[in-house]
């Protein structure tokens, strides 16, 4: 006759956390080693007590970069587009907040607003004036909230493989988990590295679809910073907000008179390419700009596309 071991739930519980606990030292000690390989590519400012990382390359007329959701600023420096646009304009790329080695302050709502609000302060800070703004994805939305609510500040705006009106998708929701209060903290610190490390491969490939993921991406993109706690927070926090910010500012791309330059990927898998037919039909002075038979990292695959369009911008402005 033989009798079952039952733990008792306080014992369950203990490993539970002990658990956790040993998935929250790994996941600093790995954060500590890619900042380690990785360590700061530009610049840092301080504006009102958050500090921003930025890239600067280049002289002539200003062009801000924000990069897209779960990127960093090596995004452009890999991909080649500071350098080349930096052939002609003085290029300053953000670490958006939270990303990269930006500061992100706990207890507020990071929305494109409020984003381009700190870029905004500290270009102003940089002594720059008037600057071509550039977006990649989620990025397009601090860019386009920076023209809506101060179009006299921008010359210009680059809108890459933008989300630019709401459509029906639970994923954001889902991806926002980790940056729920209380819970968000537990999960950002012990699972979620876990389950984007092992999530990556597949998502990289979607990312990119239908084109392969180019081998210098694997080179020049440090994974290691994107999967710290800090930016996996960063990444969830946006993809809880983007739904409502792309409701509140599509009802005022009309108001745009600025010169726009739309790129767009027709493969597009993340982000549909019904979204820059729809801007471009909504702002009917800007220029179209697509790349044919390529997904949604065009500035990997068709660099000069998307330079043609800072071009077209830059001469409309």
């Amino acid at each position: 006759m033989s009798t079952k071991t039952r733990i008792p739930t306080a014992a369950k519980l203990g490993l539970v956390a002990a658990a956790l606990g040993a998935a929250a030292l790994f996941n600093r000690k790995k954060a500590r080693d890619a900042e380690a390989e990785h360590p700061p590519a530009g610049k840092f400012i301080e504006v009102d007590g958050i500090k921003l990382h930025y890239v600067e390359r280049g002289d002539g007329p200003p062009l801000v970069m924000f990069h897209g959701m779960g990127a960093l600023v090596q995004d452009f420096l890999g991909s080649g587009l500071i350098d080349r646009a930096a052939e002609r304009f003085r290029v300053i790329a953000f670490d958006r907040p939270g990303y990269g080695y930006s500061d992100r302050p706990r207890g507020g709502r990071w929305t494109p607003e409020a984003q381009m609000g700190l870029a905004r302060a500290a270009i102003a800070k940089l002594g720059i004036e008037k600057p071509l703004v550039l977006g990649h994805s989620w990025g397009t939305l601090p860019a386009l909230a920076w023209a809506l609510d101060h179009p006299d500040e921008v010359a210009g705006l680059v809108l890459v493989a933008g989300p630019y009106f709401p459509f029906k998708n639970p994923s954001p929701l889902l991806m926002s988990m980790p940056a729920w209060p209380m819970i968000g903290a537990v999960m950002a610190n012990t699972t979620s590295p876990f389950v984007v490390r092992a999530a990556g491969p597949g998502v990289l490939k979607q990312v990119f679809a239908p084109n392969p993921v180019p081998a210098k991406f694997h080179e020049e993109f440090p994974r290691g910073l994107a999967l710290r706690p800090k930016q996996i927070r960063a990444t969830s926090g946006d993809a809880g907000l983007v739904q409502l910010a792309q409701i509140r500012l599509s009802k005022r791309y009309g108001e745009l008179k600025l010169p726009i330059a739309i790129v767009h990927g027709d493969g597009d898998k993340v982000v549909p390419f019904i979204h820059g037919e729809r801007l471009h039909a909504a702002v009917p002075h800007s220029s179209f700009h697509v790349a044919h038979d390529v997904g949604h990292m065009v500035h990997w695959i068709e660099l000069d596309t998307v330079l043609a369009a800072i071009d077209a911008a830059d001469q409309a402005a």
